[in-house]
């Protein structure tokens, strides 16, 4: 999710906008259509008006009709058809009121006036796309058609919320589209990190990616050249260094005295060792893909281990499953094995190793002092804890450097006397 959080950002945003503006836009759509509702429920004053002189001056139907014509109201005659629409239509709004009617009278003491309240309901129907007023009395009830007026329309507001919504849509399109080469770039990034050195980050265009991206280009050849003046250079001197150790080791087999002989050849002889370890160095950390990983039987890549260590086999217990199995490079995972076995057994008080699994985790045993310092300091180069050792101090930073290439780290804790190197 984190890869793509740029992407889930945009969406989220088109998202919420899309939500936000369809409320607004739904909300005015209410405010609007009410409004239109009261604004046109105002005439139900007028029909009113007509409909209470009918009773008061008791006139005929046809008076009445004649009186809602004047303001294009057709009165419903038909029972049938006004059943159904009362019972069908879509009322947009209703009100009770009292209507109040005076009347002057004559009685044995003199005039008076009389005053009749009747209550009146007026109810507002929509019923196949035209506007109906139902008024209802304690005595009568009629249903009046309004020629001129029509259902609210939503068209106009539906376009311009169409219209907006569109170009919303299509600028966030622009906006996925300009993040198109960012998407690519990082993908070509990915693949640089994992060994691909020749991947070419440059892009046409004047736009920040298209400046970052040739930046990109040009940072790669510089540390492309840099990672082969360094190899070569490396690779060069370590060439160099061989020849004159290997005519040094060939001249000192002509020395008279056999204590200069043995002198000359365990220089020479540490040399070619530093030479070895240096070169196993560089391949560690110049180590680009991972091609040359495979699955092998941890077992044999110990055999293996304890054959390049040149030790007894007395000296290294193994108690692992024949069947386990690691994805690794051979050479490198043996030559950190066979490091950790030589430790063991120079370090140990009874130069002896004993190699396990546990907790999925493998570990390497000997007997001996805790560590003086911590771990760290260890696994830094020519760093050892007792210089009369026959070491160069490159061991543990050796086999730290392969693990860290195996997405490994190398571990160490002390339990009765015991020292365990855990590959973690």
């Amino acid at each position: 999710m984190r890869k793509n959080a740029v992407l889930i950002t945009v969406l989220f945003t088109l998202v919420v906008t899309l939500l936000s503006v369809s409320v607004v836009f739904w909300e005015v759509f209410k405010l609007n259509k009410q409004r239109y509702i009261n604004h046109i429920f105002a005439k139900q004053a007028i029909i009113t008006q007509i409909y209470r002189q009918h009773q008061q001056r008791l006139t005929s139907h046809i008076m009445l009709e004649a009186n809602l014509a004047v303001y294009n109201f057709v009165l419903e005659k038909n029972e049938a058809r006004k059943n159904i629409i009362i019972k069908n239509a879509k009322i947009l709004k209703k009100k009770n009121f009292r209507s109040v009617d005076s009347s002057l009278m004559l009685s044995q003491e003199g005039f008076y006036t009389q005053k009749i309240i009747t209550d009146l309901t007026v109810t507002m129907l929509e019923f196949n796309k035209a506007i109906y007023f139902y008024i209802q009395s304690p005595s009568s009830s009629v249903l009046i058609l309004d020629e001129k007026l029509m259902p609210y329309k939503y068209w106009s507001l539906a376009y311009s919320y169409l219209i907006i919504i569109l170009i919303i849509s299509f600028s966030f399109v622009l906006i996925l589209q300009r993040l198109r080469p960012l998407i690519r770039l990082r993908k070509k990034i990915a693949l640089y990190g994992d060994g691909n050195m020749n991947i070419s980050f440059k892009t046409k265009g004047s736009d920040e990616i298209a400046l970052v991206s040739n930046e990109l280009e040009s940072t790669r050849r510089k540390i492309n050249n840099i990672l082969e003046s360094r190899t070569l250079f490396l690779r060069n001197i370590m060439h160099e260094l061989k020849t004159p150790i290997a005519k040094g080791t060939i001249a000192t087999q002509m020395l008279d005295s056999q204590k200069q002989v043995d002198r000359f050849s365990s220089i020479f002889g540490r040399l070619e060792s530093l030479v070895t370890e240096f070169a196993l160095i560089e391949e560690v950390t110049s180590l680009d893909d991972k091609t040359d990983f495979k699955e092998y039987r941890l077992i044999d890549i110990i055999d293996e281990a304890v054959d390049m260590a040149m030790v007894e086999r007395s000296s290294v217990s193994v108690e692992i499953d024949a069947t386990y199995k690691i994805n690794a490079n051979f050479r490198l995972y043996t030559t950190a094995i066979k490091n950790m076995i030589d430790n063991g057994i120079k370090y140990s008080t009874d130069a002896h190793v004993k190699i396990l699994i546990i907790d999925n985790e493998l570990c390497f045993e000997s007997i001996g002092e805790c560590l003086k310092h911590p771990l760290q300091y260890y696994i830094e180069p020519f760093t050892k804890d007792n210089p009369s050792k026959n070491s160069f101090g490159l061991g543990l930073y050796l086999v730290d450097s392969i693990l860290k290439a195996h997405n490994q780290v190398l571990a160490h804790e002390y339990d009765n006397g015991v020292n365990r190197f855990i590959f973690a």
